[in-house]
């Protein structure tokens, strides 16, 4: 069986809704980045130097990411010996089959929650990136499933930050801890943890700073954030999860190494997927940063932001020929009944 074939019946089991809004988030990527390697496959039947040499610009335009795709070319290179393919075309799923596996990797996209007792996600990131937006709608989600949520309003210090979190609070149905402006980010955790105790939350959302107005270092105000959340909820937070803005494409990566390196970030979120034709950017972080997306940004309404999903992900991406190759497929499968 054809991997097309066997992701479109894998995606068959799956949400409509679910696939439609992969579809649509990642429209512009699909026009930008797979319709480029479908035309070149066209227009240059033989695989030769120069089909590779395209291929690799095409990817790394993508965002792909340098060593990735030079990675991807060679195990490309490999198959093509192994299965003697001559046609330029019989690619294509090879090349999806690959780009699945680079996404796939061996970790778990799902959140990782508390069996027993609160589940404390923390979010980090740099001003900008739709984390305030992503923990509203997150809320939300968490709220239509049933469970009790509180959000921490710690990022203190940007204008704006509290009352954008209290408008997401508000929509959710959801309560916002709080303190005034330029509090200590720390002291709102506390605050948020007992308030999350005598509650008996499911689920606290924290929000974080992701830049300092005063001299203190962002990492050690982490820290202590950390710090202050263990002491009361000793294997808390149980997710650290920094938010990316897809759109800045190879920044965003530069951003995960410094945020990944020193803050304990468990997974991440790629927001704005829908508003970039350079989704390859996925590929890249998955790759070099060997961390898990565990959520994506698809969209601007409250529903938008949905689990990530390797194989959603690539269907989405290849929709258009899979679509062709079932019509292919049932057409020859009506030439042999005659």
């Amino acid at each position: 069986m054809s991997f097309f074939r066997k992701l479109k019946e894998s995606i068959a089991s799956k949400t409509e809704s679910v696939t439609k809004q992969f579809k649509d988030g990642l429209e512009k990527t699909r026009k930008g980045f797979v319709e480029k390697v479908t035309d070149l496959m066209i227009r240059r039947k033989k695989i030769d130097e120069e089909f590779y040499e395209e291929l690799e610009e095409i990817l790394i335009g993508a965002d792909v990411g340098v060593n990735t795709v030079m990675n991807l070319i060679e195990d490309l290179r490999v198959e093509v010996k192994k299965r003697k393919i001559e046609d330029a075309s019989e690619l294509q799923p090879v090349l999806s089959e690959k780009l699945s596996e680079l996404l796939r990797g061996n970790d778990n996209s799902q959140l990782k929650m508390n069996p027993d007792g609160i589940t404390v996600i923390l979010f980090v990131g740099v001003n900008g990136v739709g984390k305030t937006t992503t923990i509203g709608k997150l809320a939300h989600r968490f709220k239509q499933e049933g469970k009790k949520v509180l959000l921490a309003a710690g990022d203190t210090f940007r204008a704006g930050a509290i009352e954008q979190l209290e408008v997401w609070g508000e929509r959710a149905g959801v309560e916002v801890i709080k303190q005034q402006s330029g509090s200590d980010p720390a002291a709102v955790m506390f605050d948020a943890v007992q308030a999350a105790k005598q509650r008996q939350v499911d689920v606290l959302l924290c929000d974080t700073a992701g830049r300092l107005q005063n001299k203190s270092n962002l990492m050690e105000e982490l820290n202590k954030i950390f710090r202050v959340i263990q002491r009361e909820i000793p294997d808390a937070p149980h997710e650290v999860l920094l938010v990316l803005d897809a759109t800045t494409g190879q920044n965003a990566l530069n951003q995960a190494k410094l945020f990944g390196e020193k803050s304990g970030v468990t997974g991440l979120v790629l927001t704005k997927l829908d508003g970039t034709a350079k989704g390859g950017i996925v590929v890249a972080i998955r790759q070099e940063l060997n961390l898990p997306v565990k959520l994506v940004g698809l969209g601007e309404k409250v529903n938008d932001l949905q689990p990530f999903d390797s194989e959603q992900f690539v269907h989405a991406l290849f929709a258009g020929l899979i679509q062709e190759e079932a019509i292919e497929a049932t057409a020859a499968g009506e030439e042999e009944q005659n």
